[in-house]
């Protein structure tokens, strides 16, 4: 009988990248540049009334395990706009101790628009995640981001008792730092997400940003909409030129349907297009 196959290729881990590039030519912008390695994946379905241009990302392994690496780079260049998307929440497996490694790259250029607005990342208890989200923009550039962090699989009444989480992201206008966060969760993390001071127990929460010129000025209209009972929720103005909402709830479903309003009413208010979520969103 042969050996048995040694660890290295037993536990294989993807190593996967995607770049899309989105310029502008006659007035519409079209896809310029597109390089995928397996994992990962980018559809560009036909936009919705009043969109922009559309791509869909895709993990076709159907989630993340211990040790996958995987990088996605999104360029949105001058004059040019764009909405991206998932087609599916994100899920982070429990890992036999590798991290999985994700990494976003956000580029938007002179008097460019993108809207960033991923899925769920559903993280499995026992999960080791790193996550990084390097956003740079022109000056004149505007963009919409979301992130949203789901703490076990709740439909199942599953919690994050062990693992890791460290989400970070930094976001620069013209090369020039301009907000910075990282959350971190490990070791005993049932005793951080529950303290009062903490996440009081939350199961979800979500981080949504604006950024560009007068950005502040949205302030006001962010919070009108943040109603839902069921949900923690703040906006501030960290600058005049970056607007935050922050949502945390131990009810996913509320956090999910509070982002969805929140959304709606910034995009309609920063872009001037339809107050909807995207339409991956509902499908």
């Amino acid at each position: 009988m042969p050996d048995a196959a040694p660890a290295s290729l037993r536990l294989q881990r993807n190593d996967g990248r995607l770049v899309v590039g989105i310029a502008e030519r006659a007035g519409a912008a079209h896809l310029a540049d597109l390089y995928q390695r397996p994992p990962l994946r980018a559809l560009f379905p036909r936009p919705e009334p009043g969109d922009p241009f559309t791509a869909a990302l895709v993990n076709t392994a159907g989630g993340v395990a211990g040790g996958d690496r995987l990088a996605t780079e999104i360029a949105v260049a001058d004059g040019a706009a764009a909405l991206v998307s998932a087609q599916a929440a994100e899920k982070i497996y429990r890992s036999d101790g590798p991290d999985s490694l994700l990494t976003t790259e956000l580029h938007i250029g002179v008097g460019a628009t993108l809207e960033w607005a991923p899925q769920e990342t559903i993280v499995f208890d026992g999960a080791r995640l790193r996550r990084r989200i390097a956003i740079d923009a022109a000056p004149s550039a505007r963009l919409l981001a979301t992130e949203t962090v789901v703490l076990g699989r709740t439909a199942r009444g599953e919690k994050l008792t062990r693992g890791l989480v460290h989400d970070a992201w930094r976001v620069s206008r013209g090369g020039r730092l301009v907000w910075a966060d990282t959350l971190r969760l490990d070791g005993d993390i049932p005793a951080v997400v529950g303290h009062p001071a903490a996440l009081d127990g939350a199961a979800a929460l979500a981080t949504v940003c604006y950024v560009a010129d007068g950005a502040a000025a949205l302030l006001d209209a962010a919070r009108a909409v943040l109603t839902d009972a069921g949900c923690r929720s703040g906006a501030t103005a960290v600058r005049a030129d970056v607007l935050l909402v922050r949502l945390v709830g131990r009810d996913a479903g509320a956090v999910r349907r509070q982002l969805a309003a929140v959304w709606s009413a910034l995009r309609a208010a920063a872009f001037g297009r339809p107050p909807r979520p995207p339409r991956l969103w509902t499908v």
